[in-house]
């Protein structure tokens, strides 16, 4: 009993690791989500053809502001998708 207790922690993290990568960014066709939809340090891929080619427009939840989320903008590779 007690190695499967030791193993808890580890389970626990790996876990919580697969959900975090597996919910890192959504690609929406054409356009940004509308304001106050986006949560902060939430990160969308919007192919709006904005970015040259081969990259894609990566919009993130930048810093809380007592008007709402402020947006940062970056084309990045479409390849990398950080």
């Amino acid at each position: 009993m007690r190695p499967a207790r030791a193993l808890m922690p580890a389970i626990a993290v790996a876990a919580f690791m697969s959900s975090t990568v597996a919910a890192s960014a959504q690609t929406l066709p054409h356009q940004e989500p509308p304001e106050g939809e986006l949560r902060l340090g939430q990160r969308v891929l919007v192919d709006d053809g904005s970015c040259p080619a081969g990259q894609i427009k990566q919009v993130t939840g930048a810093r809380l502001t007592p008007s709402g989320v402020i947006r940062t903008r970056e084309c990045i590779p479409r390849k990398a998708r950080r």
